[in-house]
């Protein structure tokens, strides 16, 4: 084979796989238009690992990186004063870790971990990240990752059709659909609520209650005030809270438990409430 072949072949070999890209990250998210660009954070203390998410992401049409960061600090600064929709976020990183920076932020944006470390893989699943992603970190793998974003993404759209605002009268409820019915819940005849993937099941002293939606998205919906969540599958109604200990919560006639990741926080919130006495 000449060179002229050769170079003819190589330069179909990248058209075609430059399509293969696009079509594999067409925007599926109808509520994105082309104008809409997901907007980018990355965290990383390493140049290099910034630099390869970079070229990653650069090479979608509907990705914009809005800041990069060495330090979950700097990356705190750019989320007061951006808009953004997803972080690329390593785990080890000076100062606090990303898995303490993501237990502070109060709603925060949708995640994908990064990092060379298979032993955080528990943490970010209780802490609802999109994923978990492996360094090295292959295009292909980082595609992956991508199409799971758009698909949380669309989910939620979706979802928030289905569960309402808290009303804001005397009484405040949420509406929540089961089924081909709308139901109004009460909050404060909520024990605890269940999440099971892409549905959750809301349990009151009378009945149990099957919606689609995800646990984080009705998270959003409840008040901090009322609702805490202590599980990567659990949030309980902090006044139905009957007894607690360092790794389980009573409420009527069910004990949960309390997620390791969540227990630092959870057990201030309670003793503090409570005002408990050591």
């Amino acid at each position: 084979m000449n060179r002229k072949q050769n170079r003819k072949q190589t330069k179909w070999y990248l058209l075609c796989k430059r399509l293969i890209i696009k079509l594999i990250c067409a925007d599926t998210y109808e509520t994105k238009s082309n104008s809409m660009k997901t907007k980018c954070l990355i965290i990383d203390d390493e140049p290099l690992a910034r630099d390869l998410m970079r070229i990653h992401i650069e090479k979608l049409d509907n990705f914009e990186i809005v800041a990069e960061c060495g330090d979950a600090m700097k990356a705190l600064q750019e989320l007061r004063d951006k808009k953004i929709d997803l972080i690329f976020m390593d785990i080890q990183m000076p100062q606090i870790t990303g898995v303490e920076f993501l237990r502070i932020l109060k709603n925060p944006p949708k995640v994908i971990i990064t990092t060379a470390y298979r032993e955080y893989a528990l943490d970010g699943f209780e802490l609802d990240v999109v994923d978990y992603l492996l360094k090295p970190i292959t295009f292909e793998r980082f595609l992956k990752s991508v199409n799971k974003y758009y698909q949380v993404a669309q989910d939620e759209a979706q979802n928030n059709t289905q569960v309402s605002e808290v009303s804001q009268t005397d009484e405040p409820f949420i509406y929540v659909k089961e089924n081909k019915r709308v139901i109004k819940v009460h909050l404060n005849e909520i024990l605890y609520v269940e999440g099971l993937s892409e549905y959750v099941q809301i349990y009151t002293g009378k009945k149990k209650i099957i919606t689609k939606t995800t646990l984080t998205n009705l998270e959003e919906k409840l008040p901090d005030d009322g609702f805490m969540r202590i599980h990567k599958s659990f949030i309980v109604s902090l006044s139905r809270i009957e007894a607690f200990t360092a790794n389980t919560i009573e409420v009527p006639g069910k004990e949960l438990p309390i997620g390791r990741s969540y227990k630092n926080s959870v057990l201030n919130v309670l003793q503090l409430n409570g005002n408990v006495t050591q």
